[in-house]
């Protein structure tokens, strides 16, 4: 089973939408696997940009990430990294596909309200990130999956 990091933004955070934009990717039919609430500090935040440092952007991430609790969570399941993309959408939401998230409850770039790793590669080091050695993630499986995965 792939795994891939979902973050919900402060924005999502702010707005009240966290739980129905993680309803969509369980809806999608991924499996959750770890779940977090937490305030993100700025050493987790350039830990998490790392690759954005010396960015003219990069403090504006940092700040933005920091500014408010979000949530964290680990989803897996077959080719869960492009499922949980197709179900964000488009990094910029305007031009982000109605029916997706971002396509549904975004307007900026840079309030986008979710993050989802790119590749399992990331995918791998965003969850060692912010899940550490992976106690608080876990592998179990539902009646439904027979449903789900082949």
């Amino acid at each position: 089973m792939e795994r891939t990091l979902i973050l919900i933004k402060p924005d999502g955070m702010q707005r009240g939408i966290s739980f129905e934009i993680l309803s969509r990717f369980e809806k999608r039919g991924l499996r959750l696997a770890g779940l977090r609430l937490l305030q993100v500090s700025r050493e987790l935040a350039e830990d998490h940009y790392g690759e954005h440092v010396g960015k003219p952007f990069f403090e504006g991430l940092v700040a933005y990430i920091t500014s408010s609790p979000i949530i964290a969570a680990v989803f897996e399941g077959t080719d869960a990294v492009s499922a949980a993309r197709s179900t964000m959408g488009g990094t910029k939401p305007v031009d982000a596909t109605p029916g997706t998230i971002r396509g549904d409850y975004g307007l900026e770039i840079g309030r986008n309200v979710v993050h989802g790793s790119d590749s399992p590669e990331s995918a791998e080091r965003e969850i060692s990130i912010f899940f550490g050695a992976g106690a608080d993630v876990i592998s179990w499986s539902r009646d439904v999956d027979s449903w789900v995965f082949e």
